[in-house]
């Protein structure tokens, strides 16, 4: 199988290193998003000592940016799965950490949490047959969260989360219409879903940085 067919994107017309050059580009918005985040923990930011979480999601965010990279480059199964996996493990982690950090539920409560949002995801794909299903069910989980946040504990993490949760919700829109939207936009919009998410990353991360202290 030559590798061009591993992936549906429309700005990839050839099987060459060099042949989605925006998507490949725009993965450089993931590393600078995690310098930002890197920026904010040497200010005002600063973890708790022995915090692991936020080296958790900047290292998460970097890895996206690396995996993603690959992908668009070299297309193939084991570059699809450096793409997929540590966006999935953010999702998961991001997760976990909004629940017991932000919502302040216990361990048990925010891993049954977390068991929810694959559970929703995988429903989403099956039933709706959308391959999307794993970030729509991540843009649930992240509305559900802020509103939570936001109308019943007057929490500002709420606003930013429901900020990111818009932006989410556009780039998840662009990433469906790269390919209905080929033949008009041969670049495709894919890129545009970098970009975004390097910016749902960005504040989802800052979020549970600054508000998501360990309770002690």
């Amino acid at each position: 199988m030559a590798r061009a067919t591993v992936t549906g994107y429309c700005e990839r017309i050839g099987t060459g290193l060099w042949d989605e050059p925006l998507n490949a580009a725009t993965n450089l918005a993931f590393i600078a998003a995690a310098a930002l985040l890197l920026r904010a923990l040497a200010g005002k930011d600063r973890p708790a000592r022995g915090d692991w979480a936020p080296w958790a999601l900047i290292a998460l965010v970097v890895l996206i940016g690396i995996g993603s990279a690959l992908f668009h480059t070299r297309p193939a199964r084991w570059t699809a799965a450096a793409d997929v996996i540590p966006i999935g493990v953010f999702i998961l982690l991001a997760t976990y950490l909004a629940l017991k950090r932000l919502v302040r539920l216990g361990v048990l409560m925010s891993l049954l949490g977390v068991a929810a949002v694959l559970g929703l995801a995988v429903g989403i794909t099956l039933l709706i047959r959308f391959g999307g299903g794993s970030y729509l069910a991540a843009l649930v989980t992240l509305l559900a969260i802020g509103l939570f946040l936001r109308l019943r504990r007057g929490h500002p993490a709420g606003v930013v989360l429901l900020a990111a949760a818009g932006v989410f919700a556009v780039s998840l829109t662009l990433r469906t219409l790269d390919g209905p939207l080929c033949g008009a936009m041969p670049s495709g919009t894919h890129f545009l879903w970098h970009v975004l998410n390097a910016v749902v990353l960005y504040l989802v991360a800052l979020t549970i940085m600054r508000f998501g202290r360990p309770a002690r």
